[in-house]
């Protein structure tokens, strides 16, 4: 790599001034630090102002403008300075005109006239002003209240989403509300950021009143599937519902109408009891046929065998009942048990 040469600034042409290198390398005419100081100012002349009947003399630099010349006319003439329009030599006089550059000098006169349009303008300027502020302050108070039912909305969406239920004139009242607001931002003219800061006030607001619509379905939602769970509790299904059989021979049920619909297997030639069938050898057959004289009991087919009901108490064990005799020509009987579970 090559050494980089350090090149000296060349010198001027005019030996009396002197050049001197900026940090950047920019090479500058050294500047007096006294040349401010002793620059002359500029010189102040009077000009002469006609306004209406009356001359009004105003003191000023010859190297101002215009426009600096009708604000200090405002005082004495009472006129607003946009409102004012300056005539030199039958012309009218820009605002951001130099008077040197014009030939304005000491002794100068002018004319002041009231601009009629400019001051129509200022006019509609400052109603039209003083209505963005307007808008805006409407604005601001909307968006206070609408941040204030939002908490009530947040509030409302916590509880129901965790399956609470509300009232739901709660929920109407608070709808409403917004729809409230909403028409004043409806009623609200404006233009440019005010007319943005309306236009997002009307979409939250548009936004909370969706929610609440939401909220206001799975409210009622709620409310329909606690009343159709209560009424499961207090009905049970069929499946649960199942019979039981008491001790006494009475049959107990879930519901009161199962009694009704209760239909017991029927068996041919047989008494439904809650105990056990059992056979009785032909030898008791005479004695508890004189003892019961009851038309419902009924022999069996082979004319040795008694169906009767030995019933089965929780207080005291059953008697047994003897061994019939094995005999070759008496058939058997299968048992049936009518507890059921």
């Amino acid at each position: 790599m090559m050494p980089m040469r350090n090149t000296k600034p060349t010198e001027p042409v005019n030996g009396d001034n002197e050049w001197e290198v900026r940090p950047g390398g920019l090479l500058v005419q050294r500047r007096d630090p006294t040349e401010e100081q002793n620059r002359v100012p500029p010189p102040t002349i009077r000009v002469r102002v006609k306004f209406g009947s009356i001359y009004h003399e105003i003191n000023i630099s010859s190297q101002a403008t215009f426009g600096e010349l009708k604000k200090m006319l405002s005082g004495p003439t009472g006129l607003h300075h946009e409102d004012q329009k300056l005539m030199y030599k039958d012309k009218e006089r820009s605002s951001k005109t130099y008077l040197d550059v014009v030939g304005v000098k000491d002794r100068s006169k002018m004319v002041l006239v009231e601009d009629p349009i400019s001051q129509e303008k200022r006019y509609i300027e400052m109603r039209k002003n003083a209505q963005m502020e307007k808008a805006a302050k409407s604005i601001s108070e909307i968006s206070l209240e609408v941040d204030r039912l939002a908490g009530q909305v947040s509030a409302l969406e916590s509880v129901i989403s965790k399956g609470g239920k509300v009232a739901e004139k709660t929920l109407l009242n608070l709808i409403e509300l917004l729809m409230n607001q909403l028409l004043k931002l409806d009623g609200i003219t404006a233009d440019g950021d005010v007319k943005l800061q309306r236009k997002m006030q009307v979409k939250r607001v548009q936004k909370y009143v969706e929610t609440l619509d939401v909220l206001k379905i799975k409210n009622s939602t709620a409310g329909t599937n606690e009343n159709v769970d209560a009424k499961q509790v207090q009905e049970p299904p069929a499946s649960q519902r199942q019979e039981h059989i008491i001790s006494n021979g009475h049959i107990n049920t879930a519901s009161p109408n199962q009694h009704d619909r209760y239909q017991p297997p029927s068996f041919p030639k047989s008494r439904r009891s809650v105990g056990n069938f059992s056979h009785i050898p032909a030898a008791l057959k005479q004695p508890q046929q004189q003892q019961q004289q009851q038309p419902s009991s009924r022999k069996s087919t082979s004319g040795e065998v008694v169906v009767t009901t030995q019933w089965e108490t929780f207080d005291s064990t059953p008697t047994p009942l003897p061994a019939p005799p094995s005999s070759s020509t008496n058939t058997t009987h299968p048992k049936f048990s009518w507890d059921l579970l």
